[in-house]
């Protein structure tokens, strides 16, 4: 699959969490993004809106808001919301690997790497984690450096700080 861009069938929604404002873009197909950044060229889902995909975006919005806030109350959660990942078929193999990642579990780039059975692919699979456009619901928090530093994360590591924590306070 090659990289697309989203298109005008794509709508936004916002909701506040612990740790900022938090943008959901959805299609009639599933999530698209989930992130603390604003994409731009995207209007947001008015409830007044005559769309004829607005009964879909309203549970995708709806079910995405309530499984995070429960995440976020550091309750494990089995996230079950249709996602539309863009991609190219590299990052997308490395996004699938990272939704396998349990819960209050960590790996490195290079176990990533491994995983999907490119070895020496470990500054590939950082750049594909670097790009995932859904956050927290594929946990790219959950990767970190083969010598225990906690790497890269787009939104800030505060932000990774805080839901390695969370995830640690929720381990049962």
């Amino acid at each position: 699959m090659s990289k697309k861009s989203i298109s005008c069938d794509h709508f936004q929604s916002s909701f506040q969490s612990p740790l900022g404002l938090i943008y959901i873009v959805a299609s009639p197909r599933g999530l698209v993004s989930l992130n603390w950044t604003k994409q731009s060229g995207i209007q947001f889902l008015e409830s007044n809106q005559a769309n004829k995909y607005y009964n879909a975006l309203k549970f995708i919005f709806t079910k995405t808001t309530s499984e995070i806030e429960a995440y976020f109350k550091c309750k494990k959660v089995e996230f079950s919301i249709p996602l539309d990942l863009k991609g190219t078929q590299f990052q997308i193999t490395v996004w699938n690997q990272l939704s396998k990642i349990q819960f209050g579990k960590t790996y490195s780039y290079k176990d990533i790497a491994i995983k999907i059975k490119k070895p020496k692919a470990f500054r590939a699979v950082g750049n594909a984690i670097g790009k995932n456009p859904i956050c927290i619901i594929i946990p790219c928090h959950r990767v970190i450096s083969s010598n225990g530093n906690l790497g890269g994360f787009s939104a800030g590591l505060d932000k990774k700080k805080y839901l390695l924590k969370i995830e640690k306070l929720g381990v049962i």
